[in-house]
């Protein structure tokens, strides 16, 4: 497939199926995996088309074509956006809006990932059809660190958490993604900061190194997501399950497995 898959290893816990339309993001975060991966070659703080596309109206068309191949999977699992970039940036979002488009015509659930605050009055701007219907098949999620300094090219944390309340408050589905965790106090700040507009967590650790864990403060960080008030949702990615040594079936009831259903 050239416009969707199903992503491996790590980026599992995230979908079971992925739509990479681009390749390359503005948001030039110092720790983005792609910078390191067999992808390097092919990054950059502009993106691109994925190479094989001709235009945008190709894009579209490949994508039709594989959505209804796997109809019947999507309309199970959904599809997340996106891997390779952000999905909602400007240099994206047009495109991006035409493939959810389609998605909500064929009752696929859509997942949109983004450190891009500000981006839903461009959204709405640009989309063509029921409301009713992007809020039964479409959440909007955003990864907040807490250290804006590590993502330079993007809008701050805090715009994004003025984002997901806004979109919130509208009625629509929001999860956020505290990955990677920089430091623990940083990620329990931007949760504590966002449990009234929030619908589920992901916490996971930063990947290929940059930081060095404190086993004591994760430990404590893990008793702080205990006693969070409401019992959020919450989804512990493998890699911090695995540094705190922690069996999954001794976690409290709030705490989801990787197939949690955000739609549900």
């Amino acid at each position: 497939m050239e416009t969707m898959y199903k992503p491996k290893g790590k980026a599992s816990e995230c979908s079971m199926y992925s739509c990479n339309l681009y390749t390359g993001c503005s948001n030039n975060c110092v720790y983005c995996y792609l910078k390191r991966s067999h992808m390097s070659g092919y990054w950059g703080t502009v993106p691109t088309l994925k190479g094989y596309f001709k235009d945008e109206n190709d894009v579209v068309n490949v994508f039709q074509k594989e959505l209804s191949e796997c109809l019947p999977y999507l309309q199970k699992y959904g599809l997340s956006m996106s891997f390779t970039t952000d999905p909602l940036i400007p240099e994206t979002i047009g495109l991006t809006v035409k493939v959810v488009e389609i998605c909500i015509k064929n009752s696929v659930n859509v997942k949109l990932l983004t450190k891009y605050g500000g981006f839903e009055d461009s959204f709405f701007n640009l989309f063509n059809g029921s409301v009713s219907a992007l809020k039964e098949h479409v959440a909007f999620g955003v990864t907040l660190t807490g250290h804006n300094e590590w993502e330079p090219g993007a809008p701050s944390n805090e715009k994004r958490i003025e984002s997901m309340r806004k979109l919130h408050s509208l009625g629509y589905r929001t999860f956020e993604s505290d990955e990677p965790i920089i430091d623990f106090k940083s990620t329990m700040k931007m949760i504590t900061e966002t449990l009234d507009c929030c619908d589920f967590y992901k916490i996971g650790l930063m990947s290929g190194g940059g930081v060095k864990y404190d086993l004591k403060k994760g430990r404590k960080f893990l008793k702080g997501l205990k006693r969070l008030p409401g019992q959020p949702k919450i989804y512990l990615k493998d890699s911090l399950v695995s540094f705190l040594g922690i069996d999954r079936n001794m976690l409290p009831r709030n705490f989801v497995e990787r197939n949690y259903n955000i739609f549900k």
